[in-house]
């Protein structure tokens, strides 16, 4: 089992931050992402092996359960063998317990083994998990530092459109706008407000009686 933690890649003792400390092109929040999506494939994984292993610790148990059972029953034949005078069933009794004698000291120490490695394995299986949730929250957080980051720089566009190139159109260059767009409105209405005060001048003049050549001679 201990291959298994040499030939996981991401080792679960290094520093988050020394994920960001290199110098890379790509984004970091893509790179977090690709990380934490083979972490958690890995987590699985071991997640897997591990149970595999309580397994195979439970299998062994059962046959140090067997072999001990055994190693009994052989004795009580040895005793029943012994007192009847078999000689061939008490070597062959005496055979029988050493075998399971045997077999289920070297079970007991294969357990006992086990038993400590997986202890050891699920301690740092429970780190590594917690490595990824920690992954999962630095996620979190530089999602929220880039929503923030295009929301600055989505408004600047607006407010500050000199200092990016966009297409939208500056507050103040709206303002700009509308008050061109109401100057010449200003002055449309002007000339016109004027040329109608022409035309009324006009008009008035038309319709003033003109003197007549008798009134001329009148005076």
């Amino acid at each position: 089992m201990n291959s298994l933690w040499n030939r996981f890649k991401y080792s679960v003792q290094a520093d988050l931050h020394t994920l960001f400390d290199k110098k890379e092109s790509k984004n970091p929040i893509a790179m977090l992402n690709q990380y934490i999506r083979e972490a958690e494939k890995q987590t699985e994984s071991i997640g897997k092996l591990l149970e595999r292993q309580s397994k195979l610790k439970e299998e062994m148990q059962k046959e140090l359960t067997e072999s001990e059972k055994m190693a009994d029953k052989r004795r009580q034949q040895l005793e029943l063998a012994q007192t009847a005078g078999e000689e061939d069933l008490i070597a062959f009794a005496e055979e029988e317990i050493a075998a399971y004698d045997t077999r289920a000291a070297e079970l007991s120490e294969s357990i006992m083994e086990t038993a400590y490695e997986l202890i050891s394995l699920e301690r740092k299986f429970e780190e590594m998990k917690h490595k990824v949730k920690d992954m999962k929250v630095r996620q979190l957080q530089l999602m929220g530092k880039e929503n923030v980051t295009r929301a600055h720089r989505r408004m600047d566009k607006v407010i500050s459109p000199e200092n990016a190139d966009s297409n939208i159109a500056s507050f103040g260059e709206m303002k700009k706008y509308i008050e061109n767009l109401g100057g010449k409105i200003d002055r449309e209405y002007e000339i016109s407000s004027m040329e109608r005060r022409l035309e009324a001048l006009e008009k008035g003049n038309d319709s003033e009686p003109k003197n007549s050549a008798k009134d001329a001679e009148i005076v």
